[in-house]
């Protein structure tokens, strides 16, 4: 989302010099009931049927949601408070015949899902994903809009990126996708707050409204912790970028009642995370994830999801930069602040190694075709079974895996170079600017602080092509060791069962010995080397009472027939980093400290 504070500020300061407004109350007297009373009226409008609707899909997701099922009891009327005919001439677009001039919209919205995709209303207080709430009048995307609560406890305080207007209940917004890019949470929050100064010398507020059974202090020693975050994410690109209003918000509900998420915004994240807060390092792994993406995707951002469209799934081919750079760094950040040890490190950047190496998705299907199936997997709903497990590898592990190549790659090929001065490329040449990339600007960029030939054969092989990385050398530089998880032992191919039950749940992986004796999802597994399999852990036994390489007999139910075959076990595919045993060279010691030691000079 393109917006200068300059131009909010405009926004701001001659607002009713604009001959048309959107403006929107929200209030909801049956919260009990998850139940809101929203109000949207719009004046100017010319003359002809005007058509209002709910939104599809949200900023951050890339799936439809169809936020229209929780919209009803709508009604719509003119200047005068008379009624007017609505017809609903789509499951979530209505149309109102009216004259000219202002029209009010009320309906009722159910909101029972408290994360960064949708709605909570409760007694407790209110959770607003905003495309999930509030309706939209087509052709007035452009038009600057007001949002006012009416409270039934004064107590509540509201935290929202969206600036006030003429009092503590009413907030701006310049135009409908700046407004769809806000979260807002209501609620007896809990506020800290700090502020961090960049290198002009301009200082920016960080702050955490927290919704949460936590004191003071506890949430004092938190923000500590979110802070130092804060900085080390900072240093990689050497400022944190200009925030609108000079705020950037940490929407934070941390309790049992939620579900886990966060949701990046440009001047916020949207974080639910469905335990008891306690201020411990656990929890910062979402908040180090959905901050770095205040730079890459915020700014940072794939010419494909420019403008976000509200009306549809959103496909871009950029996702494993936008989705899987930031999973990598949200955990080496982290390490560098000193919130992960090293052996939880490690097994985060085993997830990446084997989601790149041991998933048919990623060793048969680059990282754009896979950044483009987000749009049937980011939380998207269907009933039907899918062929996931072997045509798709998640663009969060699978770019992660490719930042993590790259990062090591660059740093033992190009004296001084790693990841980080990528990232800083793309913040100056199209995050400062506000200047959208496709795939081929990346490629131009690695080129230029890398050369042409670098740049060219990089993208050739791992991105538009699906290479595999030699792994177990890059991280030999470091003073790692890459091993197979269970060497030697017997392994038939990881499936689940049902409650115990012999019966997979789950698709075989194509090449592990049951994808390759025929066994899929659904069949029954009803015997092993002669012995009768009444449970998944008689399974797990008789194959563990042998060793890879082996053939064995297995029987299994396919939809009421009885199958006899062959199994040839192998040894589990899986990989483990781990440190060498021998002590570290300074060659090695100095590779280490370069990638995972603090940035931040305090």
């Amino acid at each position: 989302m393109k917006l200068t504070l300059q131009v909010c500020i405009f926004f701001l300061t001659s607002f009713n010099a604009f001959s048309q407004i959107v403006s929107y109350v929200f209030s909801a007297p049956n919260a009990v009931h998850h139940e809101a009373e929203i109000s949207v009226e719009a004046d100017k409008l010319p003359a002809g049927p005007a058509l209002i609707r709910m939104s599809r899909s949200s900023p951050g997701r890339y799936a439809k949601h169809e936020f229209g099922k929780n919209v009803y009891n709508l009604k719509a009327y003119d200047a005068k408070g008379n009624p007017l005919k609505v017809e609903k001439t789509d499951a979530d677009i209505y149309k109102i015949n009216h004259l000219s001039g202002k029209v009010k919209v009320t309906y009722t919205l159910y909101g029972n899902y408290q994360d960064g995709t949708y709605v909570g209303i409760d007694a407790t207080g209110f959770h607003l994903n905003m495309p999930a709430t509030f309706m939209w009048f087509k052709g007035m995307d452009k038009v600057p809009m007001t949002l006012q609560f009416r409270l039934n406890d004064t107590s509540w305080k509201i935290a929202t990126q969206l600036p006030p207007a003429k009092d503590a209940m009413t907030f701006t917004a310049p135009d409908l996708q700046y407004f769809m890019d806000s979260p807002t949470k209501v609620g007896s929050l809990k506020f800290k707050q700090w502020t961090i100064t960049n290198p002009d010398k301009k200082q920016y507020t960080f702050r955490i409204a927290l919704d949460a059974n936590a004191n003071t202090e506890l949430l004092g020693q938190f923000a500590v912790k979110v802070e130092r975050m804060v900085k080390e994410a900072k240093a990689v690109f050497g400022e944190v970028p200009e925030y609108d209003y000079g705020t950037y918000t940490f929407l934070a509900t941390i309790n049992p009642y939620v579900k886990g998420d966060g949701m990046e915004h440009r001047n916020s994240t949207m974080i639910t995370l469905p335990t008891v807060f306690d201020g411990s390092d656990n929890l910062l792994g979402v908040f180090s994830h959905e901050f770095f993406h205040c730079w890459n995707v915020e700014r940072i951002r794939p010419a494909d999801l420019e403008p976000f469209n509200f009306e549809k799934s959103n496909v871009s081919e950029g996702l494993w930069v936008a989705e899987g750079f930031t999973q990598y760094y949200g955990d080496l950040i982290l390490m560098r602040a000193g919130f992960e040890n090293e052996a939880e490190f490690l097994e985060n950047i085993s997830q990446l190694v084997n989601t790149k190496v041991n998933m048919p998705g990623a060793q048969l299907y680059n990282p754009i075709e896979n950044s483009q199936r987000a749009a049937f997997v980011d939380a998207g709903v269907s009933i039907d079974k899918n062929n996931y497990p072997n045509m798709y590898a998640s663009y969060y592990p699978y770019g992660g895996a490719i930042a993590l190549a790259l990062d090591l790659d660059l740093r033992n090929n190009f004296k001084g170079l790693s990841l980080d001065n990528f990232m800083q490329k793309l913040w100056i040449t199209f995050g400062k600017t506000a200047r959208s990339y496709k795939v081929s600007d990346l490629q131009t960029a690695l080129s230029q602080i890398t050369n042409s030939t670098y740049a060219e054969t990089f993208f050739k092989k791992y991105v538009y092509g699906h290479q595999g990385f030699d792994y177990s050398q890059l991280f030999e530089k470091a003073g790692y060791a890459l091993n197979k998880i269970s060497p030697g032992k017997a392994w038939a191919g990881g499936v689940s069962f049902t409650q115990n039950k012999p019966q997979l749940t789950s698709n075989t992986i194509m090449n592990t010995p049951l994808y390759m004796a025929g066994v899929d999802v659904d069949d029954i597994i009803t015997s092993v080397d002669g012995q009768t399999i009444n449970t998944a852990t008689d399974f797990n036994t008789v194959i563990s009472n042998h060793s890879a390489g082996e053939k064995v007999s297995i029987s299994y139910k396919h939809r009421g027939n009885q199958v006899y075959t062959t199994l040839v076990l192998q040894e589990n595919p899986m990989l483990v980093l781990t440190p060498l045993k021998e002590e570290l060279n300074e060659s090695r010691k100095s590779f280490k400290n370069s990638w995972v030691s603090s940035r931040v000079n305090e």
